[in-house]
């Protein structure tokens, strides 16, 4: 049996709400920039950014942000979200151990 800290120790609260403040901060701005990129960019702005186009394909960058621009963002701030993740679990001592 291992001596585990108490949940009740102050101190312990205090980091474990400092662990969960920060983790909703991290989801905060992330799920903020995949709202801008898709909501923003693929549907108030896509007028705009038709203007441009994605090089190469010759497709209007509002279009393409509607269409796929969106989605590799998030699959993006996933990879961003699990690096945040395993580097704040390790700095409190949460991780699981494995190799990252």
């Amino acid at each position: 049996m291992t001596d585990r800290p108490s949940a009740n120790d102050p101190e312990v609260a205090a980091r474990h709400t400092e662990y969960w403040r920060r983790n909703i901060r991290y989801m905060g701005i992330l799920l903020t920039v995949w709202f801008v990129v898709s909501f923003g960019f693929g549907i108030l702005l896509a007028e705009p950014l038709n203007a441009f186009t994605v090089p190469g394909t010759g497709f209007p960058l509002g279009f393409w942000f509607a269409q796929q621009g969106s989605i590799y963002v998030f699959v993006v701030l996933i990879f961003v979200y699990v690096r945040l993740m395993n580097r704040l679990d390790r700095e409190f001592g949460v991780d699981e151990g494995g190799t990252a």
